[in-house]
């Protein structure tokens, strides 16, 4: 099962793509007026199964666009999703330089993480849905 998970915003949609076992397939940040484009542009490269929405700020409206598509839509608890999402990014990109001699927890993104909180996001979908822990 491939699912959608999507961090809704009020200007900007972060999404990502993962499988049944929790692995990012493709992650990205979209402005909320261009999402129908991406959106459709996703399920022609894969057979998303379902759309996981945090249920946060302008949820409702982000879902109702996903719907168009024939997606089922669920919604799962964003909280501390952003905090997370850093964690998760910082994973990801190690700091280099001298940047890797300051503490992580004083340090932002360059970015924003919309994509990384939208994979947390699918990932405690699958959690919550009895697949156990999601290791990657």
């Amino acid at each position: 099962m491939t699912i959608l998970g999507i961090d809704p915003g009020t200007r900007k949609v972060g999404y990502a793509v993962v499988d049944h076992h929790g692995r990012s397939l493709e992650l990205g940040i979209e402005p909320l007026e261009s999402l129908s484009d991406q959106v459709s542009a996703l399920t022609e490269r894969y057979a998303i199964a379902r759309a996981v929405v945090g249920k946060g700020t302008n949820a409702a409206e982000v879902a109702s666009r996903l719907a168009t598509f024939g997606l089922e839509i669920a919604y799962v608890d964003e909280r501390e999703t952003t905090l997370r999402a850093r964690s998760l990014y910082f994973a990801d990109h190690p700091p280099r330089g001298w940047r890797r001699l300051i503490p992580l927890g004083m340090q932002l993104p360059p970015g924003p993480v919309d994509d990384y909180a939208a994979l947390l996001i699918a990932r405690r979908y699958l959690e919550d849905k009895g697949t156990g822990p999601v290791r990657v």
